[in-house]
């Protein structure tokens, strides 16, 4: 242990010692030793926060870029996934028209000369007298012969709660293709 002293100082002022340096005015050296090493303390903390935070912002800035270029890969992979897609649907709204044009309608009859079917069900008899000519058909239906072109339509009533409806799609020198379908007769 040290021991205290006391001496008198050149103003007369008394300055106790007890072993340690003391400043002016009897406050301890250590305490501005104190607020210096604090002071230091908080430099070197602020100091290693902005180290951090840049490494944080840097592996952010980074991340971003990755981010961007993989962004841009996707836009690109959509677009050419739409491309391929509208080439597709094209294709297939052609192969539909087309596989449309070879296969008949619902309720559609290919009928050759000279030849009667039951249609529809069996409600009327459809048939095809002689050959076809440029202009239209001879066809029979239920027993009623009559002339009829491409597109025309025969309405017929088999009975009072049915209505019939024969349209001639198109004929050639070989066939005619007609479309016969039946429905209830709506009241008066």
């Amino acid at each position: 242990m040290t021991r205290a002293t006391e001496q008198v100082g050149p103003d007369g002022t008394r300055i106790r010692s007890n072993g340690v340096s003391t400043s002016r005015g009897g406050r301890p050296l250590w305490f501005g030793i104190g607020v210096i090493l604090i002071a230091a303390a908080g430099l070197g903390g602020f100091i290693l926060g902005r180290n951090f935070t840049y490494s944080d912002v840097s592996a952010s800035r980074d991340l971003i870029d990755q981010l961007q270029l993989k962004n841009q890969s996707l836009n690109q992979q959509i677009l050419a996934q739409n491309t391929k897609i509208t080439t597709l649907q094209t294709n297939l709204a052609s192969v539909t028209a087309a596989l449309n044009a070879i296969t008949p309608s619902r309720d559609a009859y290919n009928i050759d000369p000279n030849q009667s079917i039951a249609v529809a069900n069996g409600r009327l008899t459809v048939g095809l007298v002689g050959s076809p000519s440029n202009e239209g058909i001879n066809i029979n239906v239920n027993g009623k012969e009559q002339f009829v072109a491409a597109g025309g339509v025969i309405n017929v009533a088999p009975d009072p709660s049915t209505t019939c409806q024969v349209i001639v799609q198109s004929f050639d020198m070989f066939h005619a293709v007609v479309n016969a379908s039946c429905a209830a007769a709506k009241p008066q």
